[in-house]
């Protein structure tokens, strides 16, 4: 395993997992804050980044583990944004003893029913790589995600949406290659009737202008995960620690204080 990371601060650990649109610069506007609080670990997820991606299966969830067991850390909160939730609720049900506190932003969850709307995006992402049209593809997510589905471009912040494209564009250079050969194998094959098993306080986040299928993953996390607190953060779609940073660090800040018992 070969995976960039960064370990910063000191204290409590905090992971923190990007999204699958992104790769760990995605958490630059959480960095400064989170390290003056605790011990930060971010890293590029296998095919993301800086983390190269072999022509062979693998496992984000397993990798985790590993890293943490590498860096030496045996219980850290897990903040987890749409891939890099559904990766940290796999570590939560496979290991529990490793996780001290969980925040899912945004958080994907395998067998999820998707909407006609996310389906045809996919269609239309699939049809532009497969013809080589890299740009068209980042666009499509861009429009997808970061604009969500119900505002025009012109209303999101262009430099959101410029750093996103970049690391967007970054994982497809890195994965297209190896596309038919490097298949994720799931830590937790059913994990949406697993959520009880989640003993981490748990904090889930939903991006006010996400698509609907979020928010109805997001209230099924909360849920089916006891004791969950779910919020929405308004004037954000499926990133809302990038578009929403200040009252994203206020609100998983003041959440670990409180609830990892800091």
């Amino acid at each position: 395993m070969d995976l960039y990371s960064e370990v910063a601060g000191e204290g409590p650990s905090v992971v923190l997992v990007h999204a699958g649109i992104c790769d760990s610069r995605m958490w630059d506007p959480q960095w400064d804050a989170f390290v003056a609080a605790c011990r930060t670990v971010r890293y590029d997820l296998r095919g993301f980044g800086r983390s190269p991606l072999a022509p062979q299966p693998y496992s984000h969830a397993r990798d985790l583990i590993a890293m943490l067991q590498q860096l030496g850390i045996q219980r850290a909160s897990v903040v987890g944004a749409s891939l890099g939730g559904r990766v940290a609720l796999e570590v939560a049900v496979a290991c529990p003893e490793v996780v001290e506190a969980l925040v899912l932003a945004d958080a994907a969850l395998p067998g999820y029913a998707w909407s006609d709307q996310v389906t045809a995006f996919g269609a239309e992402e699939d049809a532009a790589l497969a013809r080589g049209d890299l740009d068209a593809a980042v666009e499509l997510n861009l429009r997808m995600w970061v604009d969500g589905p119900r505002r025009p471009p012109a209303v999101v912040d262009s430099a959101v949406r410029e750093h996103v494209g970049q690391m967007q564009r970054r994982a497809f250079e890195l994965q297209l290659p190896v596309w038919q050969d490097a298949e994720e194998e799931p830590l937790v094959s059913d994990l949406a009737r697993r959520l009880h098993e989640v003993r981490a306080p748990t904090l889930v986040l939903v991006g006010g202008e996400d698509a609907s299928d979020f928010h109805q993953i997001a209230a099924q996390l909360a849920q089916g995960i006891r004791g969950a607190r779910q919020v929405v953060l308004s004037h954000a779609a499926h990133l809302p620690s990038l578009e929403r940073p200040t009252a994203f660090n206020e609100l998983v800040l003041r959440f670990l204080a409180r609830d990892a018992l800091w």
